[in-house]
């Protein structure tokens, strides 16, 4: 048998997926190619690629899903074959076609397969054909209150977008309109249709690999039923769920899905699994998956690495592997849980995570693997999704590997942008997950005031301002011309006490205390002695028992981590510029991004919740809603307006309330 072998891939993709594809290249002495956007051309992935081509532009519509410019990009470049990552064109037929009629390797499945499950419609009709259990389609037109609950899908793309849940009949026309609207602005395809609902159902899928021989793999179950907005956000393999007979079903009907349509490659059948053990087929991922590191960690396989090797032609063994432990993966948003998962943008001071064993690859025993696009300084922008890692922990056994992910997070240093990653500590630690009860309805029925809590308590938050305080005072002392030597804020005198006031969590903390000769006096804190105050590190003696806080500067942030919970504190001026008011009741962008619907006009009177507009950012609409009754008195943008964050984008009168 002879291969077609693999010299230089270029990876149509960005970010840590990119970042994967080269740590196996590298392994297997294949040379890489990166392409990148204007917003990209400091990234880690154009950084380790061994040539780079720009892609000129920073939209996506302009960059990674240009096929023509990345082909090019190949061909330029000397590559010989193409891996499409996940996301953008990976599951796009045409860019698969325009890769091989180039003459180059596409590493994936050939052109028809992604076009037939491409199609939600169409895939459905061909696996009800294999046998293969399915949800009945309803026409939207069609949907009766007897249907209800429904979920109102896009039959192109995926990643939750272009999806609403519809539990009124008087609901169903806004919902198809603004998942047809959505869809239409990621896919480029409208279409929209409707399947029945299950409110507390599971969501399961089937790794699958295919060769050119004949062989079809279901290497493994996970389990992705922790979401937002239909958007994995805790993986595990294997699902808690899944019984030993269980799995055989699932693992037959994979294998006859990806046999009906002459599958080739790596892609994930996902099912929608009820408690009982029943299952429905929900669609076909005609590509690596984001959470495929957990089958690997299990596995021990490098899923990469067949990919290409199935690619070259070469054949499978008869059966893979068996598995070993358990692995659980979260993924690391730079979002607000708490303010509607509003992505965040901006500089990523500093990003560690404590005890990784591994970086894109499999441990060398149970451990920590850490899979991300971004280093500390790291600029989050507007242009993509907000996934900044994925951080995913291999164990003996479900319990401990939880706790391993869990501690890992609320030690991690992630200073400069807000995160989701309370959320995921919360989540891994909830005694509900740790009893396998992971349906997809988990995050709604416990409540994000209770998931999305700080892990610092209010004591926490108290004593970090005074760390975060000392901190400062010290940083200036050390740099003093004079008196340099004495302690932070010693007085030979009795005086008023040193004061720093800081915003946490929509709260103002002062901080005051005064150092004297038997030691720091701070106010509220009797209990509290000073060990020491350096810069960056402060020790304090908290009732007797020490607590080490590390203090991280920057402009107009302080962060402070200790194992009380890390705190983000906002330095407060003495004096208010008044040129920086703002109108009562005006509500302003959250982040840069573009109007794309405008639901009122000046004059309009509205109630507390009704929508506003709804502007776009990192790939997603967001509502703006009326924060209480009121008039329109000031609307000043228009639909395809793009607008900077803290744009005032309209004025309600009577709300005291800011957006």
């Amino acid at each position: 048998m002879r291969l077609e072998l693999i010299e230089n891939l270029l990876v149509a993709n960005r970010g840590e997926i990119a970042l994967r594809v080269f740590r196996t290249c590298r392994d297997s002495g294949i040379g890489t190619v990166a392409v990148y956007s204007d917003a990209d051309a400091g990234s880690p992935h154009v950084v380790a690629a061994d040539a780079a081509v720009r892609l000129p532009g920073s939209a996506p519509a302009d960059t990674y899903l240009r096929g023509d410019l990345i082909v090019k990009a190949a061909t330029e470049a000397g590559a010989d074959a193409v891996h499409p990552g996940y996301g953008f064109l990976s599951e796009n037929a045409a860019f698969a076609r325009a890769v091989l009629d180039a003459g180059l390797t596409w590493v994936g499945p050939g052109p028809e397969a992604i076009e037939t499950m491409g199609s939600k419609v169409e895939s459905k009709r061909r696996m009800a054909e294999a046998g293969v259990p399915v949800l009945p389609e309803l026409d939207p037109d069609r949907v009766t209150e007897a249907d209800l609950p429904v979920l109102v899908k896009a039959s192109a793309g995926g990643g939750g977008r272009g999806m609403r849940i519809v539990r009124s009949l008087d609901g169903l026309a806004e919902a198809v309109e603004g998942a047809g609207a959505e869809a239409a602005s990621a896919f480029g395809d409208p279409t929209v249709f409707c399947e029945r609902y299950l409110e507390t159902g599971r969501h399961i899928e089937v790794q699958v690999l295919a060769d050119t021989h004949g062989t079809v793999w279901a290497v493994g179950e996970r389990e992705c039923s922790i979401q937002r907005r239909h958007q994995k956000v805790v993986e595990e393999a294997p699902s808690p769920l899944v019984d030993p007979a269980m799995r055989e079903r699932l693992f037959t009907a994979a294998r006859q899905a990806a046999s009906a349509i002459g599958y080739v490659g790596a892609g994930t059948v996902e099912f929608l699994a009820t408690a009982d053990g029943e299952f429905f087929f929900l669609e076909m991922n005609t590509r690596l998956q984001v959470e495929h590191p957990v089958t690997e960690c299990v596995t021990g396989l490098d899923l990469v690495a067949l990919q290409l090797s199935v690619a070259e032609g070469a054949p499978l063994p008869p059966e893979p592997p068996q598995w070993t432990g358990h692995a659980i993966e979260v993924r690391l948003y730079a979002e607000d849980p708490t303010a509607g998962w509003r992505p965040q943008s901006g500089t990523l001071h500093a990003f560690a995570v404590p005890g990784v064993a591994a970086e894109f690859a499999v441990p060398a025993r149970y451990g920590l693997r850490l899979d991300s696009g971004v280093t500390g300084g790291s600029v989050v922008g507007v242009h993509y999704d907000p996934m900044l890692a994925k951080v995913i922990a291999w164990g003996p056994d479900r319990a401990a590997t939880a706790r391993t992910l869990a501690s890992a997070l609320a030690r991690a240093r992630i200073h400069g942008v807000v995160t989701n990653r309370d959320l995921l500590v919360n989540v891994l630690r909830h005694p509900a997950f740790l009893a396998g009860e992971t349906d997809t309805a988990f995050l709604g029925r416990h409540g994000l005031d209770t998931l999305a809590a700080p892990l610092a308590g209010e004591r926490a938050v108290r004593l970090s301002a005074l760390a975060a305080a000392l901190a400062e005072a010290a940083h200036n002392r050390a740099s003093a011309t004079v008196l340099g030597g004495l302690p932070a804020g010693w007085r030979n005198v009795p005086s008023a006490p040193q004061r720093k006031a800081y915003a946490a969590g929509g709260a103002e903390y002062e901080v005051r205390y005064r150092h004297t000769r038997s030691g720091l006096r701070a106010e509220g804190h009797p209990e509290v002695a000073l060990v020491a105050a350096h810069p960056d590190r402060v020790v304090l003696e908290v009732a007797g028992v020490r607590r080490t806080f590390d203090v991280g500067r920057y402009p107009g942030l302080v962060a402070v981590d200790s194992p009380l919970g890390p705190v983000s504190l906002t330095p407060l001026p003495r004096f208010t510029d008044p040129d920086a008011a703002v109108a009562a009741g005006s509500l302003l962008a959250p982040m840069p991004g573009t109007v794309v619907r405008v639901a009122v006009s000046a004059g309009d009177r509205v109630r507390a919740g009704e929508p506003l507009l709804w502007l776009e950012a990192m790939k997603m609409e967001h509502r703006i809603a009326a924060p209480a009754d009121g008039v329109v008195t000031d609307l000043p943008v228009t639909a395809g307006q793009q607008v900077e964050q803290g744009a005032v984008l309209a004025v309600v009168s009577g709300s005291e309330e800011r957006e």
